[in-house]
Formats: structure tokens, C-alpha cells, sequence
């Protein structure tokens, strides 16, 4: 005989209602960011998908550029350091940076819906980008190789300025 329990069917109702009910509470209480989609997209609409994307290291304060402080992040990929620290100026952001091991390399700040901001590090590996707005923000480093030819390209993860 192959009988089922009716309390069964009760069980799959009652853990039905309480996913049903979780699930609105998740989607009242801690809902997906509007631009979620915006943002996503943004993040791997790169030009050239021939990228390598450096790991983020070291967050330091960054917390606080929100707030109008500095903050310090150090992304690293391979044999590429990147440390960025950011300055908020008003509505806007300075971005000093240092690349080890240092190269005269093209430094491009990519911010949504803004057109890219682009620097060349001195060699000592240090770039300075005054005047980036906020936003949805990348760091791409297009290193060149040593006779001076385009190498690789790093790009950083999405962060928000």
C-alpha cells in the first residue's frame, strides 16, 4: 500500500506560507538596489573583454569617502599593485594613485554616465586624477610592455565614489 499522511500535505502548506511570507519580508525590509541592473551592466560593458581584473587587498577607511574623508584601497593582479586613495571634494573625488612595480603607464578612471577621465603615471608610477565625479566607478591600468608597446589592460572591481 502506498498511503501518504494527510498531516503531510498540512506541513507543505504551512512551508509554503512561511517562504511566501519570507519572502515578501525580504523584499519589503532589504530590497535589490534600483540601479542593481544599471550597475551590473556597467561593470562589464568594457570595451575589450582582453582584461585582467585585480583583486581588491585593502579596504583602510575607505568607508568614510562617502563622508568627505579619504580612504585607501590596494588592488593587486599578478605582478600589479595598485593603491588609490581617494579625497572627496564636494560632489566630486581625487584620485592620487601609485602602480608598483612603476611604469609610465595609461591610468582611466571609467564613472557611469560620465565620459572617462584619463591620466599617464610618471615614472615613478604615480598618477594624479583631480577632478572625477561620483558614481559607479572602474580604474583601468593599459600597461606597456618594455619596449613601450600596449601590453595587458587590469581593470579594478566596481566600487562606489
Amino acid at each position: 500500500m502506498n498511503e501518504t499522511d494527510p498531516r503531510d500535505d498540512r506541513r507543505g502548506l504551512e512551508d509554503t506560507a512561511v517562504l511566501s511570507e519570507l519572502n515578501r519580508l525580504v523584499d519589503e525590509l532589504d530590497p535589490p538596489p534600483a540601479d542593481l541592473v544599471d550597475r551590473v551592466k556597467f561593470a562589464i560593458a568594457l570595451e575589450s573583454l582582453d582584461v585582467e581584473v585585480a583583486r581588491w587587498e585593502r579596504a583602510g577607511s575607505f568607508a568614510g569617502v562617502r563622508g568627505g574623508q579619504t580612504g585607501t584601497i590596494t588592488f593587486t593582479v599578478d605582478n600589479l599593485t595598485l593603491m588609490v586613495n581617494f579625497t572627496s571634494t564636494g560632489s566630486r573625488h581625487r584620485i592620487d594613485g601609485w602602480l608598483v612595480p612603476a611604469g609610465e603607464h595609461t591610468v582611466e578612471v571609467r564613472v557611469a554616465d560620465h565620459k572617462s577621465s584619463t591620466t599617464r603615471a610618471d615614472d615613478g608610477g604615480r598618477f594624479v586624477l583631480p577632478d572625477v565625479p561620483a558614481g559607479t566607478t572602474q580604474i583601468l591600468v593599459h600597461l606597456v610592455n618594455a619596449s613601450g608597446e600596449p601590453g595587458r589592460t587590469v581593470v579594478t572591481p566596481t566600487i562606489m565614489l
